[in-house]
């Protein structure tokens, strides 16, 4: 059986490519047909880099820093993709109620128009990807997904719970630190 080309253009074979590529190039293609569709739908400003702050749970009701903080970007970068998307139409920044100097983003009804649009491309893409995958494993690997989701492996740096727990005498796996993987 023969190793399938990788979709990145690298000699890498698939097979030997490692988790943080595995994730991250899926993500990039389906963020790439996000920005495409919507430009196809009338949304023709939005670029890539406005994904930081389109991206899910989106930043209606938020503050510029918590929305920095999940896209992992300086609050200087992210009050400039703001800026950009309120020049565009896209959101408004106001004084958030009861909280001093703070500020909030809120969708205009064009993010908003935006927003709901990005909604059905991802229902496009998840059942393009049950389609390709069949339901069954495309079910299997949303359910894996939302395990990482939920677990502390997605809330913490990479390999930092399995550091900790070993400075405690113990791995995920329940080994003493020592040997295989968890």
């Amino acid at each position: 059986m023969s190793t399938p080309p990788s979709p990145v253009g690298s000699s890498v074979k698939t097979k030997d490519m490692l988790i943080g590529a595995l994730l991250r190039v899926p993500a990039q293609a389906i963020q790439r047909r996000i920005i495409t569709e919507l430009n196809a739908a009338g949304f023709e400003e939005l670029r890539m880099p406005h994904m930081a702050v389109l991206q899910f749970p989106g930043p209606d009701g938020v503050r510029p820093g918590l929305l920095a903080e999940r896209a992992g970007m300086s609050k200087q970068a992210m009050n400039q993709l703001l800026r950009s998307l309120e020049g565009l139409g896209y959101l408004v920044r106001s004084d958030a109620p009861e909280a001093g100097r703070a500020r909030i983003v809120r969708f205009t009804k064009r993010g908003h128009a935006a927003y709901a649009k990005i909604h059905d491309i991802l229902r496009d893409i998840e059942r393009e990807w049950s389609t390709v995958l069949g339901p069954k494993r495309f079910a299997e690997l949303k359910e894996l997904l939302l395990r990482v989701w939920e677990s502390p492996l997605a809330r913490e740096p990479a390999g930092m719970a399995r550091a900790a727990s070993r400075t405690s005498g113990r791995d995920r796996s329940g080994n003493n630190g020592r040997g295989g993987e968890a």
